[in-house]
């Protein structure tokens, strides 16, 4: 029987591989996948999400590249397996950034995602899911950003069974102005984001 091959970093080739415009390679696309997540029929509130990927010695991570998946206005995913409705085929529901190769920022335009169910049909509290990978990650890191005025971060069923709830807050995005979100994700350290084992 063969055996599994080790894990490896994404090393230089993901960029070129996942965002070949921002690599500079042209022709392969017209954008890169996940380039755009809202249209102007798009439903929903306009918004903004920044933020940078830190090591463990507080320097940004160049190189990341950070991927997003969400519901729609009305908390349904786009695909085959939702089983509550069709989502709003004017919104992807995915995003790709690359971080900034000079300041480490990615960027998603899209919408405020609407109220999804835990399986159990209570109401979790509005969240974006993020997956992060970049140099020295064996695999990809996957969290979660919240949005600081939500009324359901108190009872999400998510957040509450955290084990160390004083790093709830490492999951939680700063408001910035207007539309717009600041979620920083810190890779280790004492302000190390909170990862999810999915």
């Amino acid at each position: 029987m063969p055996r599994e091959s080790p894990s490896q970093t994404a090393g230089p080739y993901v960029h070129i591989g996942c965002t070949p415009n921002f690599a500079g390679i042209g022709g392969v696309y017209p954008t890169d996948l996940g380039a755009v997540m809202v249209t102007e029929a798009t439903r929903g509130e306009r918004i903004v999400i920044r933020g940078r990927v830190f090591d463990g010695f507080g320097a940004p991570v160049r190189d990341a590249l950070v991927e997003i998946w969400q519901a729609d206005a009305d908390g349904l995913y786009s695909g085959p397996e939702e089983p509550r409705g069709v989502a709003d085929p004017a919104f992807s529901g995915f995003g790709r950034s690359a971080g900034d190769m000079e300041t480490g920022e990615f960027l998603f335009r899209t919408i405020r995602p609407g109220i999804v169910p835990f399986p159990d049909g209570r109401p979790q509290a509005r969240h974006v899911s993020i997956w992060i990978v970049a140099r020295g990650i064996n695999l990809g890191l996957n969290t979660r950003m919240y949005f600081p005025d939500d009324p359901l971060l108190a009872s999400d069923p998510v957040l509450t069974r955290l084990e160390h709830q004083s790093r709830v807050p490492t999951l939680i995005a700063a408001a910035t102005a207007a539309g717009e979100y600041s979620f920083d994700i810190h890779l280790q350290g004492p302000r190390e984001t909170v990862f999810f084992d999915i």
